[in-house]
């Protein structure tokens, strides 16, 4: 895979930046001052020395090219990946041209890169050795038996403890407080269904979320209820739906669609956390193939997933989708060549038709939260103490979600439009539109938004 000629904008590598705190010290580091010996080469491997406060310049280098995205060795204590230096030194080579000159990394560079594709390729190896000698048919069908009767009555539970509720009226709720749930979410997880859990613990903080709380308490408790009913009563569900019943009671699946291969444009990036772990999004759209795929990678609580893809790049890869009615999730395979720029933009809907859209994949996951979907000729305009999205040649609108209306790319947006249409990629939901990535009219690279 060769880098020769490849260059990311600035808004493609700060889009890697683990937080905002990062991504304005990252901007710093981004010019050649700080920076001596920094060199690039053709196989993707980015280096240089980087003067801090010590007597001791820290050792910065980037493997553009590994299979999972951009990795990262810096001799900085920063637990963030990727650190400043890091993001510093990715915006000084995708500057201009001979800030990062071509040449013969040093061994300290040489040494990490070499180390971690002998450890990939052990890693590749292994697999295909653990896929020769599968472990016991039978052992995992009975395991599999065992769990499935735990969440039976974990969900038989659950039904018990929503009847209660409604019986004793939803006031109650809010007297008990969230030990009610939280209680609730421990036997869930004791009955190995992680799914149910999340949504449990998500129904305490409605009745401390402000007026009109009972109605989306309701609506919750009938969603989970939904659920429940789906799972005891699976077996007589179409397969693509008893698929997705199982994934979102939290089942593990595995990504066992056909591979797609196609160049995949990045359109968005970004991760959600809590106490516990991670979460990234990465949403890709298939140049050929027209389809639109999300892939999920998980980090530690407090550590940045490994997976990391620039936004606005295409990585020509397999894709394999995992199963269930109207699942986008897929995993990522064999890559063939490197993040690389294109002029690809995803084909956009009219907000009536996006909406419909979402209307239409209701049908398939009652319990999905919103849908991938490319606005295209909106313009942001104000409405009330809100925002939306509104047909430059129609009179429909999409109200933005007030987390999107908290966030700066808010006003990166606007700032875009000018009072002019945009294309808007984002998610499209009950709660309203949440952007992610946009384009100006006319030429010009993607702007991330999150």
């Amino acid at each position: 895979m060769t880098q020769q000629g490849v260059r990311w904008t600035a808004d493609q590598v700060l889009a890697l930046a683990p937080d905002t705190a990062s991504r304005k010290a990252g901007s710093k580091l981004g010019a050649a001052g700080p920076w001596s010996e920094a060199g690039s080469s053709e196989e993707g491997t980015v280096w240089g020395l980087c003067r801090g406060s010590g007597s001791k310049p820290y050792r910065t280098v980037i493997d553009i090219a590994d299979s999972t995205g951009p990795a990262y060795k810096c001799s900085c204590p920063s637990r963030k990946f990727p650190c400043k230096h890091a993001l510093g030194l990715l915006l000084l080579w995708a500057g201009e041209d001979g800030a990062v000159p071509q040449g013969q990394a040093p061994d300290w560079a040489d040494e990490w890169i070499e180390g971690r594709r002998k450890r990939a390729d052990d890693k590749r190896a292994e697999g295909a050795a653990g896929s020769a000698s599968a472990g016991d048919p039978e052992a995992a069908r009975r395991r599999a038996e065992r769990r499935a009767e735990w969440i039976t009555a974990g969900a038989t539970e659950l039904e018990q403890r929503l009847t209660d509720l409604l019986r004793g009226g939803l006031a109650s709720a809010e007297q008990r407080g969230y030990g009610l749930w939280e209680e609730t979410a421990a036997r869930m997880v004791d009955a190995q269904a992680p799914g149910l859990a999340a949504r449990v613990r998500e129904l305490g903080a409605i009745p401390s979320s402000g007026p009109g709380w009972p109605v989306r308490l309701l609506e919750e408790c009938a969603l989970l209820h939904l659920l429940d009913q789906g799972w005891l009563r699976r077996a007589a569900l179409p397969d693509g739906l008893a698929a997705t019943v199982r994934s979102r009671i939290g089942l593990p699946g595995s990504a066992d669609g056909p591979p797609v291969r196609d160049r995949w444009l990045v359109l968005a990036q970004y991760d959600t956390a809590d106490s516990r772990l991670t979460t990234r999004r990465i949403w890709l759209y298939g140049a050929e193939s027209g389809r639109t795929a999300l892939l999920l990678s998980y980090g530690a609580a407090g550590r940045a997933p490994e997976l990391t893809l620039p936004v606005g790049l295409t990585v020509e890869a397999e894709l394999s989708a995992y199963p269930g009615a109207g699942q986008l999730r897929a995993a990522l395979g064999e890559r063939f060549a490197a993040p690389a720029p294109t002029g690809l933009r995803p084909p956009g809907v009219g907000v009536a038709q996006a909406a419909a859209q979402y209307g239409e994949a209701l049908r398939d996951d009652p319990w999905l939260e919103s849908r991938p979907v490319t606005l295209a000729r909106v313009i942001p305009t104000p409405d009330g103490d809100g925002w939306q999205l509104a047909d430059a040649d129609g009179e429909f609108a999409l109200p933005l979600t007030p987390a999107a209306r908290s966030r700066s790319g808010l006003w990166r947006l606007v700032a875009l439009s000018g009072g002019a249409p945009v294309t808007v990629f984002g998610e499209c939901g009950h709660r309203g539109f949440s952007p992610l990535t946009a384009w100006p009219e006319g030429p010009g690279e993607a702007v991330t938004l999150c």
